[in-house]
């Protein structure tokens, strides 16, 4: 039993979980989830004012949870190509891991996902920053074609969204997930590197990134470039 002092949000956050799990969006309730915990269900309150904010708050850590591993490709050094590979080849692996070790528990969060589109669209910009820090780091090096690279890191995203957009989670165990996966990956890489079918990309296109950005450096809150 946890007593009401030594209660924190994340103890209160992984309780919700798996009320969530057991009774899923519809049915859970905040009483449910200080029963778990053995408190009063105004001790939640203290720390979530209300149902829709700590919903909303166990959406953005199930979101949040991809973060830290895409990061830290983000933040690596060496060629710019295999991090953006390795960075869209982990998101899948998360994702799909996710739909397909716990099946209930990912229903219940695409459910909690529609309720929250403005945390949806935090969690995408995030994402689509550190995309294009590495983007810009291959522009950098010589590695990718010089393009405007937010626009770019967003089609990278947006393209990829088979793999990891949860509307698409019945495929994800197909025999040829992984082989569909590299397929587009060497069409993306063709591009990336290439002139775009193009004669006339002047090689000295300016980036819409900071100048003075630190190589693959990002910040977790914002996913833009930043100082260290």
């Amino acid at each position: 039993m946890t007593t009401d002092s030594a209660l924190t949000p994340e103890q209160i956050l992984s309780a919700a979980e798996d009320v969530l799990r057991r009774f899923g969006p519809a049915k859970a309730t905040v009483v449910d989830i200080a029963r778990a915990l053995g408190v009063s269900h105004g001790s939640v309150y203290r720390h979530f004012p209300s149902k829709a904010a700590l919903r909303e708050a166990v959406t953005q850590r199930w979101l949040d949870q991809a973060h830290d591993s895409l990061q830290a490709v983000t933040a690596e050094t060496g060629p710019a190509g295999e991090r953006l590979h390795r960075w869209l080849a982990t998101l899948f692996a998360a994702k799909r891991r996710k739909a397909l070790s716990d099946p209930e528990l990912f229903a219940t969060y695409l459910s909690l996902v529609g309720e929250h589109s403005g945390t949806v669209a935090e969690h995408v910009e995030v994402l689509t920053g550190q995309i294009a820090a590495i983007i810009q780091d291959g522009i950098w090096q010589g590695e990718f074609t010089p393009v405007q690279v937010s626009v770019t890191a967003r089609a990278v995203f947006q393209a990829t969204a088979h793999f990891h957009d949860p509307a698409h989670a019945g495929e994800w165990a197909g025999e040829r997930a992984d082989a569909d996966f590299e397929a587009l990956w060497a069409l993306l890489r063709a591009g990336l590197t290439g002139r775009w079918g193009r004669s006339d990309l002047p090689s000295d296109l300016p980036s819409d990134l900071p100048s003075d950005a630190p190589s693959g450096k990002t910040d977790a809150a914002s996913g833009q470039v930043g100082a260290p």
